[in-house]
């Protein structure tokens, strides 16, 4: 009796998790900061790419193709109270991240998801988790206090939406060393403790 073919398992979808913004202008940097905050604390297995996607624009497209599904942190004018937390899925998500333009950033990713649809790549999941931001035209400042305290939820949603996938997100060990997502003067700590001591020094 010949041997039975050997059962052929289907390919893992590849994820971006994706944070956009600019953190030069206060709570505009909440997405880039949310996302290190997750690579800092999570790990996830090879078929997941965390990215910081800056304000890249329409440079974010070929990352956008090359992934199945799509996790996007960024700060939303929702219409709601500083520090707010709203997550929207699939096809909600294109008219809030046009809800009204805050920056350009935000129009190059309205951009970047027009223009994979019509490379024939749109991605078949995407998850937006937004937060309202409190102050938008603060140049060199830190994220408000509202929104920092978003972080940690926003991170939760992020593992939560991805485990509804069958990702197997796992926390880091506290004393892991973990490779910078950013350069090591913008990362969070640092970025933070140079702007108090701007502050101090004014």
């Amino acid at each position: 009796m010949a041997a039975p073919y050997p059962l052929i398992s289907a390919p893992k979808p590849r994820i971006l998790v994706l944070g956009i913004g600019n953190i030069l202008w206060a709570d505009e940097g909440f997405g880039v900061r949310a996302v290190e905050h997750f690579h800092k604390t999570h790990e996830v297995p090879d078929n997941v790419t965390i990215l910081d996607g800056g304000t890249q624009g329409l440079y974010l497209v070929q990352f956008v193709n090359e992934h199945d599904r799509l996790i996007v942190f960024d700060a939303i004018d929702y219409g709601l109270e500083p520090g707010t937390m709203k997550v929207v899925e699939d096809g909600e998500v294109p008219k809030f991240t046009g809800a009204k333009k805050m920056s350009l950033h935000q129009t190059g990713f309205q951009e970047v998801l027009s223009a994979a649809d019509l490379m024939g790549h749109y991605p078949e999941r995407l998850a937006l988790i937004g937060c309202q931001p409190l102050h938008l035209e603060d140049w060199g400042g830190p994220l408000t206090e509202p929104v920092k305290a978003v972080l940690p939820a926003a991170v939760k949603t992020a593992v939560r939406i991805l485990r509804d996938w069958g990702v197997p997100v796992t926390v880091r060990p506290e004393d892991a060393v973990v490779p910078p997502l950013l350069e090591n003067d913008i990362d969070f700590d640092n970025y933070e403790r140079r702007t108090e001591a701007a502050a101090l020094n004014f």
